[in-house]
């Protein structure tokens, strides 16, 4: 009876352990899950609302939970959003944090994921040999990788960046190329995330027909790049693509085409906060302004692009003086360490130097001890009556 009472308790017991186990599997599982989906609600939000994203990626960093994966996902959100904003700065520190930690994780295509992020923030700086050797490093990880289909987007940014250096430093013909193998790898990937790039990719290749002037070409990619900014609402990205159709239309002479279409591109992107894109919109729109002889439009327009031409100053000047601040720091605490590094050296050294001259100095006195005994020895045999 004890015995078949014992094992009702033993059953009992393992059933509630049994239990337990699964509600805390179940819960890692939801929390895993949670978290997963924040991170892509966040990815969505990167060109609409920058700061509600950053908000995002905090959150999940407090409620990682010590899941290194996890953490190194919400450092690049918000360096992701940061970069939206323009914030290249902010957006560089966050990318370091992630870096700092990648060591500890085992995920092989979150390495691929941050090396190429590096690759794009150093472009973003334009520190352009630093971008080329981390999109190097990230290319040669991703054709190392062994699911091939889980790389294509990120093969698609590494190529598509490759266009933005090769426009700015060489020629458009080469940078087409690049952007075209770009759009190839993004196509194939069939990613929802590949939509932002892909826009990105084409406004860009757009201002290269621009600068070749061939606007039937320039106006075809920006009309593609409206459509795949408007797949994933980026605001930012659709004000961009419109911002380069005006462009086209001011370039054939249609002033009040181009004035509409800004109008629009500055509506779209009110709560975007992007100064370069308000500077931008504002300029074309004195420009078409003049174009009209509708002066006080043109006033208006010019001012605020004024106004925003010193925002951007002052925020660069801050940026450069933030590095400034933050590289005197960090020489001072180099040369604390160096200064605490040589006064150790020192320390050791005459801690050394003592041991040894006291060691010596026991080693002479030890010695004139022996010379004192060997002398009498000495003078005893030498005067055997005094033996």
């Amino acid at each position: 009876m004890i015995k078949l009472h014992l094992h009702k308790i033993t059953v009992l017991y393992l059933q509630t352990l049994f239990l337990s186990l699964m509600m805390t599997v179940s819960f890692y599982a939801q929390s895993k899950n949670d978290i997963d989906v924040k991170i892509k609600e966040g990815t969505l939000l990167m060109y609409k609302n920058p700061d509600e994203a950053i908000r995002i990626g905090d959150k999940i960093i407090k409620d990682a939970n010590g899941n290194v994966d996890y953490k190194i996902r919400a450092y690049k959100l918000i360096s992701d959003a940061y970069s939206s904003k323009r914030d290249y700065q902010k957006s560089l520190e966050y990318v370091i944090k992630a870096s700092q930690i990648l060591h500890l994780s085992n995920d092989a295509l979150l390495k691929i994921i941050i090396t190429n992020k590096m690759g794009i923030q150093y472009h973003q700086l334009k520190i352009y040999d630093k971008s080329i050797q981390y999109l190097d490093q990230a290319e040669q990880l991703m054709l190392d990788y062994p699911v091939k289909d889980s790389v294509l987007y990120y093969l698609g940014s590494n190529n598509t960046v490759r266009g933005f250096i090769y426009k700015e430093k060489l020629n458009c013909d080469l940078a087409i190329e690049f952007f075209d193998k770009g759009l190839k790898y993004l196509l194939e990937s069939k990613s929802k995330l590949a939509n932002s790039i892909i826009s990105i990719n084409r406004y860009n290749k757009g201002n290269c027909y621009i600068q070749m002037a061939n606007y039937p070409d320039a106006k075809k990619n920006f009309e593609i790049s409206i459509k795949y900014a408007l797949n994933v609402n980026a605001s930012s990205l659709h004000a961009f693509a419109l911002k380069g159709l005006a462009q086209v239309y001011t370039l054939e002479g249609k002033f009040q085409e181009a004035v509409v279409t800004l109008l629009k591109a500055k509506n779209i992107s009110k709560n975007v906060e992007d100064l370069i894109l308000n500077q931008e919109i504002y300029r074309g729109l004195s420009e078409n302004y003049l174009a009209l002889n509708k002066w006080d439009k043109f006033k208006e327009f010019h001012l605020k692009y004024l106004l925003t031409q010193k925002l951007i100053k002052e925020r660069e000047r801050k940026s450069i003086s933030d590095s400034l601040v933050e590289k005197k720091s960090e020489l001072s605490s180099k040369f604390e360490k160096t200064v605490s590094l040589f006064n150790l050296i020192n320390l050791t050294i005459f801690v050394i130097v003592l041991i040894v001259i006291i060691f010596v100095l026991n080693r002479i006195k030890g010695a004139k001890k022996d010379i004192e005994a060997l002398q009498n020895k000495i003078s005893l045999l030498q005067n055997p009556k005094n033996i």
